[in-house]
């Protein structure tokens, strides 16, 4: 690739709040792509860096596909139990933030074959030192403790396939998948200029939400166990928060570097409550710790009450789970086979 992954932020930013500006002037140019792996149950994390994203392209107009990627689970896994009662809870938990099955396309990975058709002729136009040098598969590697297996290695091809069978040309992502979506572009571009114009160059949608720490001051994620879970009652998220971690120091300060988990909490109260984290936390003072988390619990407690009892009340109609699923499968299905033609068409390959 000419360009670095060093020297792709920046640019991925500009061309990401330009297109945010276009987006809203005229919602209909585009295609967005977005989804999750369903490892685990999802978290307030992920609902203020992504989900609620989703919501706002979505209620712009923008033709909007949510994949499950469930197969995309064993990339660094390898149990697959629980798969479907993740699948079923991350759905109640986009419809409770307020996606709308009627405006946007749930699919779940599995249930479209022509994605691993449109693999082989992009795993093509790749080479093996592009695939290794990407660093969010050097650092997906480095915490799955195991070795470097294809399915790994070929991660972001599969990407690229998800991206590009709806012919996606935004895709809300994280810093830290940028390379990914530049791996993406370099395959819809060699396609283009090998057989024909067929598919976009899609850009990274960068998110302006704060960076979410976890309960212990690194990242909030499945893996570390230090999240509120979107499925937490009030009282599971108030039994977590009392159990997090703080520090000897009675005085609350907002101090990220030295007192993390202080920060966290502070940092969960401010986003929940709409107030700066540093003033919460003058307001606490001397009150210590155990008064900061009861404040933290009640912040998200009543953020989220009326999402859960929305989720709640979904929750006990599961066949219409299953029938948005069965729909979104359907739609994404016959739009997969109309590029998996579009393809074998441009290589010859139609007979």
């Amino acid at each position: 690739m000419s360009q670095t992954y060093e020297n792709t932020y920046e640019t991925s930013l500009a061309a990401s709040d330009k297109i945010k500006i276009r987006i809203k002037q005229n919602p209909k140019k585009y295609t967005c792509l977005t989804g999750d792996r369903p490892t685990g149950h999802l978290h307030i994390g992920h609902y203020f860096g992504s989900i609620s994203q989703r919501v706002k392209l979505q209620n712009l107009g923008v033709k909007t596909y949510l994949l499950i990627a469930d197969l995309q689970v064993i990339t660094d896994r390898n149990n697959t139990s629980n798969i479907q009662n993740y699948v079923y809870s991350n759905i109640l938990d986009y419809l409770a933030a307020g996606i709308d099955p009627n405006k946007t396309t749930i699919f779940t990975q599995s249930a479209i074959p022509e994605l691993n058709e449109l693999f082989i002729p992009f795993l093509s136009l790749v080479s093996d030192s592009e695939l290794r040098r990407n660093p969010t598969v050097k650092a997906e590697l480095d915490a799955s403790n195991k070795g470097l297996s294809g399915l790994l290695l070929t991660y972001p091809i599969h990407q690229a396939a998800d991206i590009l069978f709806c012919k996606a040309n935004i895709v809300p992502v994280g810093k830290d998948q940028l390379p990914h979506i530049e791996i993406c572009r370099t395959i819809a571009r060699r396609f283009n200029e090998r057989y024909k114009t067929i598919f976009p160059q899609p850009y990274g949608l960068l998110s302006n939400s704060p960076y979410i720490t976890g309960l212990d001051g690194r990242k909030m994620s499945k893996s570390f166990n230090n999240s509120i879970q979107l499925s937490f009652t009030s009282e599971q998220t108030n039994e977590i928060i009392k159990k997090s971690k703080s520090d000897s120091e009675k005085n609350i300060t907002y101090d990220p570097e030295n007192r993390p988990e202080i920060a966290a909490l502070l940092s969960t109260a401010a986003l929940t409550t709409g107030q700066n984290a540093k003033t919460i936390a003058k307001d606490i003072g001397m009150s210590g710790a155990g008064a900061l988390k009861k404040f933290t619990s009640q912040a998200v407690n009543d953020y989220f009450a009326e999402f859960r009892q929305k989720r709640f009340e979904i929750s006990q109609d599961k066949s219409y789970i299953s029938d948005i699923i069965t729909q979104g499968n359907k739609k994404a299905n016959e739009i997969a086979n109309q590029t998996l033609n579009e393809v074998k068409s441009a290589m010859n390959l139609k007979y």
